[in-house]
């Protein structure tokens, strides 16, 4: 039990996805912070870590036929799930947002002003993200499929020419905190995107949308960065052997 409190949070979910709604819950960030451990976790949110301990235990003992297991993909398979699933999303999903939250702002920014900090914030998050996707897609992830192509066919791996895959990897994450954080921003702008009482249908839906996006982000950036890129870098140093 007291080994486990220690594992990090980023790396329970990693084996059990359904792990995350526990996280979620609790509101403990485990894509972007996924690696403090979960004592770490529950002290910084004030919980009884052998409380949340259980949780994770008892749903960790429930059967599912449902449950996906990333860690056992391929990386390019995961690449592309990624990509498709999560990249598409994002492009898809940015302009819808950002037309309705303009609309929310002409229309209700007087009454809740918080409105033109939210837009501004996924406005942000929305050019970055699109730059973000097309460097994994153009740079880290062809050079990850490259290293796994080359264990594969027992072939010499040529050293990338940024020194190690390392360094794109802590780009990239230290581009998710980023991002992350301006979500938890948003989601404290909204009050946990609770639509106040006047409210009309486009500002729930919006809200509602927001929320999903957030959700979506969360997955992707986990499988980033809890499986596929302490597996690149895990193969690196295999190959380099």
């Amino acid at each position: 039990m007291e080994n486990l409190l220690e594992t990090p949070v980023g790396q329970i979910v990693a084996e059990d996805y359904r792990t995350a709604q526990i996280f979620k819950n609790h509101k403990i960030d485990f894509c972007c912070q996924g690696n403090r451990s979960i004592r770490e976790a529950a002290e910084k949110n004030k919980l009884d870590a052998h409380v949340l301990l259980n949780e994770i235990k008892t749903l960790q003992n429930i059967k599912t036929e449902e449950r996906i297991d990333f860690q056992k993909w391929p990386m390019e398979q995961l690449i592309d799930y990624i990509e498709k699933k999560h990249h598409r999303y994002v492009e898809e999903q940015i302009p819808i947002l950002k037309a309705y939250l303009e609309k929310l702002c002409k229309v209700h920014g007087d009454s809740h002003p918080e409105l033109f900090q939210i837009t501004d914030n996924f406005n942000q998050s929305g050019a970055e993200l699109g730059a973000h996707m097309k460097k994994e897609e153009l740079i880290l992830f062809p050079i990850i499929k490259k290293m796994e192509q080359a264990k594969k066919s027992a072939t010499k791996f040529e050293k990338v020419p940024m020194g190690t895959v390392q360094n794109p990897i802590q780009k990239m994450m230290d581009e998710h905190e980023t991002e992350g954080e301006r979500f938890r921003q948003i989601e404290a702008l909204s009050d946990g995107y609770t639509p106040p009482a006047d409210a009309c249908n486009t500002y729930r839906v919006t809200y509602s949308l927001l929320h999903e996006f957030e959700e979506d982000l969360h997955q992707h950036i986990h499988l980033e960065n809890n499986i596929l890129f302490p597996k690149a870098a895990e193969l690196e140093k295999e190959l380099a052997n």
